[in-house]
């Protein structure tokens, strides 16, 4: 009688390549080769944590979500249901992500920031630190001519 390793997957894309996963023990998440989630965090069952991503300590990650090749996810992070972290993109600590967003590659999130649900990010944002924002106001000005209104 053979027996499956229910802790080991292996899935196949549609140009045929195969890919093994490894069952992370909190939650039961995915990780491809060379992935490193730290111990006491925690990967719901269903997300994939792909090749070269790294997790810190403390994290959250929801159910269906996706942290694709090379992504950070910084300490005590909380990433919700169906969340996709972008190739390369980098989560500072304490970033709270809500569910059903999307982050696009290669972008910076800084520590503290709090994205709600169904949030889109483009790729290469930068958005920094909580608290550091330094900006345009929301405030509205007159100016003469056919654009008689424009962000401050």
């Amino acid at each position: 009688m053979k027996r499956r390793n229910r802790n080991i997957e292996t899935v196949e894309d549609d140009a045929g390549m195969t890919t093994t996963y490894h069952r992370h023990p909190n939650g039961g998440g995915l990780l491809g080769p060379g992935a490193r989630v730290e111990a006491d965090s925690f990967i719901g069952a269903t997300t994939y944590v792909e090749a070269g991503a790294r997790i810190g300590s403390g994290c959250r990650i929801g159910r269906g979500s996706w942290i694709d090749q090379r992504a950070t996810v910084g300490d005590h992070a909380f990433i919700g249901d169906d969340v996709y972290v972008g190739r390369g993109t980098v989560l500072g600590s304490w970033v709270h992500v809500g569910s059903h967003s999307r982050i696009g590659a290669w972008a910076l999130i800084g520590h503290g920031v709090r994205l709600h649900g169904d949030t889109l990010v483009p790729d290469g944002a930068r958005i920094p630190n909580a608290g550091s924002s330094r900006g345009a106001s929301s405030r509205t000005r007159k100016s003469r001519g056919p654009e008689s209104r424009m962000a401050a």
